[in-house]
């Protein structure tokens, strides 16, 4: 790297520490954040409530001055609510966009599964074009945008299940779970006197993460490593327990994804472990079980560490 990526390397470093200063012993959590931050990418944070998924995502907005929004799911939420809405003015004589939580850069959608299907669907414009459409005018987003939504995997009642078309457009899944004993007493040590976010400041602009990400995309990944990520897709296709296999989006978000997380590793190279690290975290929720497989005592776990098990790993690879 030259000198000026080094640069860059010290920030991701200064974030990945502000960030580990609010939720403790998850660094490798963090660094699956900061690598779909890197990538450009929206994270789904599936965990229990209390484990510090509100604490995270304000701490990412925080250190990169980035606006903030939450947006608090529940089935009485409207489409408009999200996105905003044209109001007639009569002075002006003409009606008048008053964006929604949308228009920001970080945006965290609680309990999104407690949405309504189409609710849900409002967020689907602008997760994958940057931009809403209000009453037929196209409003783009400010950039970076990342949407960092979170459900609960254990209740089910009032919620809604993520279509497959919305799952797809989240390129990694992210559990924080329970932090040990040790990281835990330190916790609650921490916060008798302040909240961890007071002293959260930022670490990097927008201007100087928008450059990130632009260089992020130029990573150089060897062709046999590539290949090896479309290869890992593509058997998901043709797995006999799986329905419905990645996409070529996912495909292409575990590529991206790969580049980013070589970045957060202090690489300018990504390496097959890159891929097998990324693979659960970028696949398993665009997955769908076939009912017989699960009938049948599989999971989607197992199945794709089967696929990685069998699958033939690049030896040589092209720094």
């Amino acid at each position: 790297m030259n000198q000026t990526r080094l640069d860059d390397a010290q920030f991701v470093k200064a974030l990945s520490q502000n960030l580990e200063s609010c939720v403790l012993g998850k660094s490798r959590e963090i660094r699956l954040l900061l690598t779909a931050l890197l990538a450009g990418g929206h994270v789904l944070l599936e965990d229990v409530p209390g484990t510090g998924k509100t604490v995270l995502v304000k701490a990412l907005a925080r250190s990169i001055s980035g606006q903030f929004r939450r947006i608090q799911c529940n089935p009485d939420l409207l489409p408009t609510d999200i996105t905003g809405v044209s109001i007639y003015h009569p002075k002006e004589e003409r009606f008048v966009f008053r964006p929604g939580p949308v228009m920001c850069n970080v945006l965290l959608a609680d309990e999104i599964n407690r949405a309504t299907t189409k609710t849900q669907s409002a967020l689907l414009e602008a997760m994958e074009e940057r931009a809403v459409t209000v009453d037929g005018e196209s409003y783009p987003l400010p950039r970076p945008f990342l949407l960092l939504a979170t459900q609960n995997p254990i209740e089910f009642e009032g919620t809604y299940t993520l279509p497959e078309a919305q799952l797809d457009r989240f390129m990694l899944r992210l559990s924080l779970g329970y932090p040990d004993e040790r990281s835990e007493l330190e916790m609650a040590q921490r916060q008798t006197f302040r909240h961890p976010l007071d002293s959260i400041s930022p670490v990097v602009t927008i201007d100087q993460l928008l450059e990130m990400q632009e260089y992020v995309r130029t990573l150089h990944i060897d062709e046999a490593v590539a290949e090896y990520g479309v290869r890992l897709a593509r058997q998901t296709r043709e797995h006999p327990g799986i329905l419905l296999g990645a996409s070529p989006r996912a495909t292409i978000a575990l590529i991206d994804a790969a580049k980013a997380f070589a970045f957060v590793q202090g690489r300018d190279y990504v390496i097959p472990d890159d891929i097998k690290e990324l693979a659960p975290h970028v696949l398993l929720h665009r997955l769908v079980l076939h009912p017989e497989a699960r009938l049948g005592g599989m999971s989607k776990e197992s199945i794709l560490d089967d696929i990685l098990a069998r699958l033939k790993v690049p030896v040589r690879v092209a720094k």
